[in-house]
């Protein structure tokens, strides 16, 4: 099984296209699975934008806890692009994440900061040993699809990746 690195941030509106394409694209591609590696494109402390790191790190709680990955990146995508809600607010995101797991255990163990580790070397692994320029960006057998800033990748750019890449 090929494991694709999936390297987003739930902030970025290029991301949300990704997402969306990489959904598409995967059905002819059933050897690939999808590691989500949550980055923030703009790490604290940098000041732009609302910071993802909760909802980054709250998918971890969600892998850990078998709920359903896909309804919680829909979720969390919808707040921070669609809504445009304060993704900076615990008690906002597990409110969101209720109907997925115990919004209390959710909060607790985001603000233990469990899965922090995590985050940092997501964001270690995009932005210094890949040297990303933006995301989404994909890392499959050795090699790279970086998305142009500002532009993202597009379907066709991903669903060619990938079928280089499984070669």
């Amino acid at each position: 099984m090929n494991k694709l690195e999936a390297f987003f941030d739930y902030a970025c509106p290029y991301c949300l296209r990704g997402h969306n394409y990489l959904l598409a694209v995967m059905p002819k591609f059933k050897n690939i699975e999808v590691v989500w590696r949550p980055c923030e494109a703009h790490p604290r402390p940098e000041k732009y934008g609302l910071h993802s790191d909760l909802c980054a790190m709250g998918m971890y709680y969600i892998l850990e806890n078998n709920a359903d990955i896909m309804a919680y990146h829909e979720i969390m995508y919808d707040a921070a692009i669609t809504k445009k809600l304060d993704i900076e607010n615990l008690g906002l995101i597990s409110d969101l994440v209720s109907g997925l797991v115990d919004k209390k255990e959710f909060y607790n163990a985001i603000k233990s900061g469990k899965y922090s580790g995590l985050l940092k070397v997501n964001n270690e692994t995009a932005w210094g040993m890949h040297n990303f320029s933006a995301v989404p960006s994909f890392v499959l057998n050795g090699r790279v699809l970086v998305s142009a800033e500002g532009i993202g990748v597009t379907e066709g750019m991903l669903e060619g990746f990938l079928r280089t890449a499984c070669q």
